[in-house]
């Protein structure tokens, strides 16, 4: 069965089926951009405390596994979402680096006060703590409800005051819509209500967009139907204001991602080790791993940011830290295999005894 992108080539008198010349080593390869959401989104549903020197060791490691973008923290109640207690220490333990971006959610004008209250205090010689913040809302007055108290409308309503106000202070700002494909209080979602609650973020100041699917049902199929709205119906949203979020509850996320590509979306969510979780979506898992985003692209026409082994070895850090398995297929891969290089080293080194310990694992 062919897309409807496929059958608009045939339409016009091409074949879909051509193969093409593979050019990707000498022509210009097309920048995805990752925003490696593992240090807030991914942690923000882990049940035991997690200290601020843990969140802060892991942007630093994220950081040096070459990723560029990193969502480091929340400035929401931690009454509602406990794992966000302390962003402003990890904030401060954080080793930054110029140049970097480390976005942090602000859900309402009390949390920006917090967070701007706490840039004024910073020393001007530093690299500052952030230079930009991410809004939220969601696609369905049920979803909006349960995890703000509020209508959508009313949520635009707080979040044009947010946005206004950080701009003012010169900070960017981006915007999240959850629950874009299925809503887990009132089921399938209207794509025509994601696209006007999207242009309503993009009126109020946001720069992007991020389409959520909060409860990981999506498939291309679903993903395809969302984008032909939003990007290519009437008033369709540039796809460079937009970015996709997928979780991998059904291990869609990366076929998710390749359709959005196809559509022009370039910027996408992740989280190191398949973190996450949403605390208002009974059932979903992880975002998309970042390892396994990484690995789909390698070789291809997109350059990407971060290095695959290291942001692979992050993963492994800080799944043993939380104590559950590393939700990342190609990061488990990875780990298997340096743990096999690791014991053929050992093997030349100490002339088979460390087949003996091979036999024990």
């Amino acid at each position: 069965m062919f897309s409807r992108h496929a059958a608009r080539s045939l339409a016009k008198g091409g074949c879909a089926l051509r193969p093409r010349p593979r050019t990707y080593a000498t022509a210009a390869r097309e920048r995805v951009r990752i925003v490696e959401v593992g240090p807030r989104d991914g942690l923000q549903n882990e049940s035991a405390v997690i200290p601020p020197e843990v969140k802060a060791e892991l942007v630093n490691r994220l950081t040096k596994a070459g990723l560029d973008i990193i969502e480091s923290g929340s400035f929401v109640s931690p009454k509602w979402v406990p794992q966000m207690a302390g962003t402003a220490d990890v904030l401060k333990l954080m080793e930054r680096q110029k140049g970097l971006h480390y976005p942090v959610l602000v859900p309402n004008l009390k949390g920006l006060e917090l967070l701007l209250d706490l840039l004024a205090k910073q020393p001007k010689s530093e690299v500052p703590y952030t230079d930009e913040i991410a809004v939220f809302t969601a696609a369905t007055d049920a979803f909006s409800k349960a995890n703000t108290n509020c209508t959508v409308a009313e949520s635009l309503d707080r979040l044009a005051a947010v946005a206004k106000r950080a701009t003012s202070e010169g900070l960017r700002v981006r915007g999240y819509v959850s629950v874009v494909i299925d809503c887990p209080y009132s089921g399938k979602v209207d794509p025509k209500k994601v696209k006007s609650v999207s242009q309503a973020l993009l009126d109020m100041g946001c720069y992007e967009v991020s389409l959520g699917d909060t409860v990981g049902t999506g498939n291309p199929t679903t993903v395809e139907r969302l984008l032909e709205t939003v990007i290519e119906g009437s008033g369709g949203i540039p796809a460079s204001k937009l970015a996709g979020h997928f979780h991998d509850t059904y291990g869609m996320g990366v076929a998710n991602i390749l359709t959005s590509l196809n559509y022009g979306i370039r910027t996408f969510d992740s989280a190191v080790g398949g973190l996450g979780g949403c605390p208002y979506s009974p059932g979903a898992t992880g975002n998309v791993a970042t390892e396994d985003v990484l690995y789909a692209l390698k070789g291809s026409k997109y350059e990407t940011p971060g290095d695959l082994d290291a942001v692979a070895e992050v993963g492994t850090w800080i799944s043993k830290m939380l104590k559950r398995p590393n939700a990342s297929r190609v990061g488990r891969a990875l780990e298997a295999r340096r743990a096999r290089e690791l014991l053929e080293k050992e093997r030349e080194n100490d002339g088979g005894a460390a087949e003996l310990i091979s036999a024990k694992l």
